[in-house]
């Protein structure tokens, strides 16, 4: 029987995984955050089930000798050393379609609640007001621009919801070319695309390259009415830039579901302002995406420990190389 880790988890039942590894893998899980908490375990593990513990460095695979796939269950994998990966032999695979739809539509919701200041009402409705003057100016969708920072999966699925509404689409990413998919947008260059944009929606993996992206000089190019929306990864902010552009009216608001750090602190500078919309991190989930997250990990597992190659692998180079010989 292998063995197989599971470092952290935040869903009630292992039933799925069970379930799935049954009569192939002993399941031992843990609730760890950091590689010192579960390498005593996962030392002499076959596989890694991975949801947010980490980084996961080429120091912890020179750990884990045995190990040949480390399976996350969402979709980036930015804790994850992938060169590392491929250089020991190790599979490793994400789960990137389990949440598309559930955050296209939270980007959606918070785009309208900058544009409608639902929140500022609401919060304005339940300290005994009733008035409209506060919340101007406010401008319909029809006409207006969307900016998406990134065009993959989930942009594009924002960017059909968004069309819907009226909104010019616009897109920035190298990786993709103009009519390359059916989506709606108009791809541009980033510089151009924030000039232009009412909405800047920020969507790319982490990455060095996109890491503090959007920084002082970006958001020096949006407009002073623009709002930033951000439901990919908190790094791809420079929080202390966001803060300075609010401070200097340099942009109009933000709405937030990741942040750098996570969570923000009670005393943190984006707490409590009028234009900054706040989420914890729950774009990615609806019960139906729960199912697909506790399940595309360990299937991916299993395959590997049954000798097939699986499906959604990251670092691909490493295949006819690997551990598991496959």
């Amino acid at each position: 029987m292998a063995k197989v880790v599971l470092t952290d988890y935040v869903w009630d039942s292992l039933d799925v995984e069970r379930t799935t590894l049954d009569g192939l893998a002993t399941l031992v899980a843990l609730r760890t955050k950091t590689p010192a908490e579960f390498l005593p375990e996962a030392a002499d593990c076959d596989a890694l089930l991975n949801t947010y513990a980490g980084p996961i460095t080429a120091e912890v695979m020179k750990q884990m000798p045995r190990c040949r796939i480390i399976a996350r269950y969402g979709i980036g994998v930015d804790t994850i050393d992938l060169e590392a990966a491929t250089a020991a032999g190790i599979i490793v695979t994400n789960n990137p379609t389990y949440c598309i739809d559930e955050v296209a539509e939270h980007t959606m919701a918070l785009l309208l609640a900058c544009a409608r200041k639902v929140p500022f009402y609401e919060r304005h409705v339940r300290g005994g007001r009733w008035e409209l003057p506060p919340g101007k100016p406010m401008f319909r969708l029809a006409g207006r621009t969307l900016g998406l920072v990134g065009f993959g999966n989930i942009a594009r699925a924002v960017a059909v919801r968004a069309a819907a509404f009226g909104l010019r689409i616009l897109y920035y990413d190298p990786f993709v070319q103009p009519g390359q998919f059916p989506a709606p947008g108009e791809k541009h260059e980033l510089a151009a695309l924030l000039r232009e944009s009412d909405f800047v929606s920020v969507h790319p993996p982490l990455s060095p390259e996109t890491r503090g992206m959007m920084n002082d000089t970006t958001f020096a190019q949006m407009k002073p009415t623009a709002f930033l929306i951000n439901c990919a990864r908190g790094p791809i902010v420079d929080t202390a830039a966001l803060v300075r552009a609010l401070d200097a009216g340099r942009i109009a608001g933000c709405a937030l579901d990741t942040t750098d750090p996570e969570p923000l602190p009670d005393s943190h500078p984006l707490r409590g302002r009028d234009n900054v919309i706040l989420t914890p991190h729950a774009a990615w989930y609806s019960e139906q995406a729960m199912v697909g997250l506790q399940a595309g990990a360990p299937s991916e597992v299993r395959r590997v420990l049954t000798g097939q190659w699986p499906v959604n692998v990251v670092n691909r180079a490493v295949k006819g190389k690997n551990r598991a010989g496959i």
